[in-house]
């Protein structure tokens, strides 16, 4: 039974490697756009130093026990990882953010890390100081994995799912998932315990933002302002509909109202007009010079 335990844990340990590998790498897009901007503004340091410092104490926990290779080899690309994305952001970070970078680093990783390595070194032997330090990870771990309650917590007030990538959460929730076997299979609780935690919130996360996203979905949809419907131009062709249609005969008073109106429209001194109410044909309109422009009216014979 021990051996088949050993080859189970073998298998979920090569998985935990796997998955946290791409969890490990899933900062670069963030860093990337650092590049691109050439400035770290609207980014955090801390996610990359308490990283840092995880991998760091998993590592130092990993040399005191027995049957966890696999524990320190995705740790190692872990610090290898995290110092680089530490690194970068000291390099593209304004004055005030790469200030408060170094404190914390001198925090966690030289004081924090070499605190630890000191008492432990000095004040405790052989398994009790592999117990203090699996304490130590497992309290360490506790905290990093109730740190998404702030972004469960910003989801919830906001409404949006914005700032909670669903990809990553679902790799922490394997990866937790993978660890916890690990740990199990290895009868060591110091690994177990904290992934029982992260697989909760891992959880709780990818149910967030299921809920939170048809919500968002249904919010947009119903916001969306309906299409402005163009008016239609009608243009007709004057010289087609004279053609097509047959213009009525005017009568003498309707011609005399015309020939007043252009003049007015031509700023004529004088307009004189002769109406014949008997002949018909000698009707004339005669003009003074000022409106030599005036079109003339010809009357259409009735058929």
């Amino acid at each position: 039974m021990a051996g088949i335990s050993g080859h189970w844990a073998f298998a979920f340990g090569v998985l935990g490697n796997i998955i946290s590998f791409i969890v490990f790498l899933s900062p670069i897009p963030t860093f990337y756009k650092i590049y691109k901007k050439k400035s770290t503004e609207g980014y955090q340091s801390i996610p990359y130093v308490v990283a840092l410092f995880s991998s760091m104490l998993w590592i130092y926990y990993a040399f005191l026990k027995t049957n966890t290779t696999l524990l320190i080899t995705i740790n190692t690309f872990g610090v290898f990882i995290e110092t680089i994305y530490v690194g970068f952001y000291l390099f593209y970070a304004p004055k005030k953010a790469r200030v408060q970078t170094i404190k914390m680093l001198s925090l966690f990783v030289v004081g924090g890390f070499g605190a630890i390595i000191v008492v432990t070194q000095f004040l405790f032997k052989g398994a009790i100081r592999g117990q203090v330090v699996g304490w130590i990870c497992l309290i360490f771990s506790l905290c990093v994995f109730v740190a998404p309650l702030g972004i469960v917590r910003q989801v919830i007030k906001t409404k949006s799912v914005e700032y909670m990538p669903l990809l990553l959460s679902v790799f922490l929730t394997l990866s937790a998932v993978m660890w916890f076997f690990y740990g199990l299979l290895l009868k060591d609780i110091n690994i177990a315990a904290p992934n029982v935690l992260g697989f909760f919130f891992g959880i709780l996360q990818i149910v967030l933002y299921v809920i939170y996203s048809k919500k968002e979905k249904a919010i947009l949809k119903e916001q969306k302002l309906p299409e402005i419907q163009k008016a239609a131009v009608i243009v007709s062709d004057d010289n087609t509909n004279v053609a097509n249609k047959k213009l009525p005969e005017l009568t003498q008073e309707q011609i005399i109202d015309i020939v007043r109106l252009a003049g007015l429209l031509a700023n004529t001194d004088k307009v004189q007009v002769a109406t014949c109410p008997h002949d018909h044909a000698n009707c004339g309109i005669k003009a003074t010079p000022n409106v030599e422009n005036i079109p003339k009216l010809q009357t259409v014979e009735a058929s």
